[in-house]
């Protein structure tokens, strides 16, 4: 009887020092928030936001980022809690991303009151598809014409400076920033995910992309190519209004789950925070950089120099004949094919080498991929070219002064000259155009040339226009010469 009346003492004993040691154990909590300022660098050391730490340094999960870039699109809920976030963007929407100066006093003191240049990527996800990333975007640019997989939304963004697109880089942008002055970058992506799936029966699922951001300082020689940091975020891309079902989508589902199920699952948060990660190839900047780095001093307008100085690496240039060959293997017809925008017949060809494709008839190749593409595949085939709307042929004034004074010195006498004329193809017969193909003629920049001019009655100088080059006549031969630009360090162009 004794003992039964001991049992409810016991009891609260036990129960009093659970109590205790429960207080004890949360004691101190909250005390070091309340004392100091808030530090987002002790946010970022959880779980969620150590998505790239394999591919980062084993001592960078107590360095301080110096910058920080927030995307202002919430976080899907249906990602279990060990796995990167996903954000849903709609297509041609644009999105801000906040670039935050996460220095402390006194870090990077060399960018203080400097600019820095970030360059922003949409790249590929799936390593598959990073192997082959530019046979996907040229395949994108044939079947997008004119169009760009990321943009800048320029009105909106704040203190952004000096923005370059380059025309060959469609999904690349850069810009110079102050990091001590509040910077926000609206950006547009253009491509949805579901444009490099392969077409089955409909409703494929879309692959993801990555949305990166490179920064970098200026070197000894003022030029931005001193890598400072690196982050990006996992997105996928929908047509206009779809990742607004998709998220709702996402949302009713975890609410249809139980309680345990949930805590499996990150929560749905307002902004994506982009996270550490490797900077992208140095290569890409060096060989295919849309502009010489933002240099204060520029190179002098090569054209005079012939071709551009044996160091300059040529911009990407379209391969206009891909021609097919008997000789091709069935991997090289696989390539041609996917080059040449037939990849959702890639299967069906699996087998075949170019000798079995270029054996086809007219009216086989209709019957297997349909009239439309049928036709398309066998003019491939064949290596049918369409005609430019006009041909120009240029040559440069230097280099007939050089040759009649060469000819002079010799004491060549003769009247006929031998002077070398290059082909300009258009077919927007624009001045744009125009000034693109000079350029990727003498391998530099577009932006190199301010203005084309024509030279016209009494020597006047008259400016080229989409009208005045629609009503060139057919194979019309110029000679180039060229004049500093007085504005900037460009050069004016002068077709005489």
């Amino acid at each position: 009887m004794a003992w039964a009346l001991k049992l409810p003492l016991t009891d609260e004993v036990i129960e009093s020092g659970l109590v205790q040691d429960f207080d004890a154990s949360l004691s101190g909590i909250g005390q070091e928030l309340g004392a100091g300022a808030y530090s987002m660098s002790d946010v970022l050391a959880l779980p969620i936001f150590k998505q790239e730490e394999s591919n980062l340094p084993p001592d960078s999960e107590n360095k301080i980022l110096p910058f920080q870039y927030v995307l202002c699109a919430a976080t899907s809920p249906a990602i279990k809690l060990h796995d990167e976030t996903l954000t849903y963007l709609n297509q041609g929407q644009s999105y801000e991303i906040r670039m935050l100066d996460n220095r402390k006093l006194g870090e990077l003191p060399e960018i203080t009151g400097k600019m820095v240049k970030s360059i922003i990527r949409v790249v590929f996800h799936d390593r598959r598809l990073q192997y082959t990333e530019h046979q996907q975007l040229e395949g994108w640019r044939w079947n997008r014409p004119g169009d760009r997989i990321l943009d800048l939304d320029i009105p909106m963004s704040v203190g952004m400076v000096d923005p370059r697109a380059n025309p060959t880089q469609l999904n690349t942008v850069e810009f110079l920033w102050d990091p001590s002055k509040r910077t926000s970058v609206f950006i547009q992506v253009h491509c949805i995910s579901t444009e490099f799936t392969m077409r089955k029966h409909g409703g494929e699922k879309g692959v993801p992309f990555r949305i990166q951001i490179d920064t970098f300082k200026e070197n000894d020689g003022e030029e931005y190519t001193e890598h400072q940091h690196s982050a990006s975020c996992q997105v996928k891309v929908f047509k206009p209004k779809g990742a607004d079902r998709k998220q709702k989508t996402d949302r009713e589902k975890m609410e249809k789950r139980a309680p345990q199920e949930k805590e499996k699952y990150q929560p749905s948060y307002e902004t994506t925070i982009l996270t550490e990660c490797s900077p992208w190839p140095e290569v890409t900047y060096v060989n295919n950089s849309p502009s010489p780095g933002f240099n204060s001093t520029h190179n002098s307008f090569p054209v005079a120099e012939g071709n551009g100085s044996p160091g300059h690496q040529p911009e990407p240039v379209v391969q206009v004949a891909d021609n097919l060959l008997p000789a091709a293997t069935p991997q090289d017809a696989q390539q041609w094919l996917h080059r040449n925008r037939f990849s959702p017949f890639c299967r069906l060809f699996t087998n075949f080498s170019g000798a079995d494709l270029l054996k086809l008839t007219r009216e086989d190749v209709i019957q297997i991929c349909g009239p439309a593409d049928g036709i398309r595949l066998f003019n491939a085939l064949k290596g049918r070219v369409v005609r430019p709307r006009l041909t120009v042929y240029v040559c440069q004034e230097s280099q007939q002064a050089r040759e009649q004074q060469q000819k002079h010195e010799n004491g060549d006498t003769a009247s006929s000259t031998f002077f070398v004329y290059h082909a300009i193809y258009l077919e927007d017969l624009t001045a744009v155009e125009l000034t693109e193909k000079i350029a990727q003629l003498f391998n530099i920049s577009p932006r190199q040339i301010s203005q084309i001019f024509k030279q016209g009655p009494t020597g006047i100088h008259v400016l080229v226009s989409d009208e005045m080059i629609q009503n060139f006549q057919d194979e019309v031969c110029f000679v180039l010469d060229t004049m500093k630009a007085e504005t900037n360090d460009g050069y004016h162009i002068i077709l005489k």
